[in-house]
């Protein structure tokens, strides 16, 4: 029969296989905010009379005063992380195939869907507990009000959703090429970094999905392209969903 106890349903398997993980990121993020908070009034006075830096800073966190573009280019900077994470939780799954751990799993009354689902929420809700440490830790480190910066970091999560679902939807159906899921997630956090500062054109930077939501805190927000990655995400996730439920397991 199915393993009893704890392991007792593929939620609670996948939970185990990765909570070490969210924590080890978690623990991370914390400090690295803190560290960025506490840098974020510094920076600003550093910048205000260095023009040629300051415009890379705008670019990065908005039209806004300068301690508010500097908090919500670091924002930027730990959804793109977050993405990172959420692409390494939902690569356990291809890890548990290759590994040939699903099959006998799935050889029991689960299915896959079901069997995804858990690996599914980790990779979605994992970057919301990341991010909140992050906002936590920004609040801390620079004393500013914290829901605030609370709305900049979750202002993340539909970007962050969007890389997860392309790279599930990409292992859906092609396994072997899974791992390119780190290079679509590698490319938009070299948009998000590099693009800025090299003034790359819109068509580029369009690109990554963190092009598209707003530059928090500070700005005032459009969130309707915030809700258009919600929808794109979603869709692509059902694609990969479906195809999941059909294709032959790697042997």
């Amino acid at each position: 029969g199915a393993p009893e106890g704890r392991l007792g349903t593929p939620g609670a398997l996948a939970w185990r296989l990765q909570r070490g993980t969210l924590l080890g990121w978690t623990l991370a993020f914390a400090p690295a905010a803190v560290l960025f908070g506490s840098l974020a009034d510094g920076a600003g006075a550093l910048l205000e009379d260095d023009d040629s830096t300051r415009e890379i800073l705008i670019r990065l966190g908005g039209e806004q005063a300068i301690t508010d573009a500097f908090l919500a280019a670091m924002t930027g900077v730990l959804g793109i992380l977050a993405a990172l994470y959420a692409v390494a939780a939902m690569l356990r799954l291809h890890t548990e195939e290759t590994a040939h751990r699903a099959e006998p799993l799935l050889a029991h009354p689960v299915g896959r869907l079901r069997w995804a689902a858990g690996h599914l929420l980790i990779a979605f809700a994992g970057p919301a507990v990341l991010l909140t440490a992050a906002a936590l830790g920004l609040a801390l480190g620079h004393g500013r009000d914290l829901p605030a910066l609370l709305l900049g970091c979750l202002a993340q999560l539909p970007a962050v959703w969007t890389l997860a679902a392309v790279a599930f939807t990409l292992y859906a159906f092609l396994p072997r090429a899974a791992p390119a899921g780190w290079a679509i997630a590698t490319l938009c956090l070299l948009i998000g970094w590099v693009g800025p500062v090299l003034d790359l054109p819109a068509v580029v930077m369009d690109l990554s999905p963190f092009t598209h939501v707003p530059k928090l805190p500070g700005a005032d927000p459009d969130w309707a392209p915030v809700a258009a990655l919600v929808v794109v995400a979603a869709a692509v996730l059902a694609a990969g969903l479906a195809r999941l439920r059909r294709r032959d397991l790697l042997t």
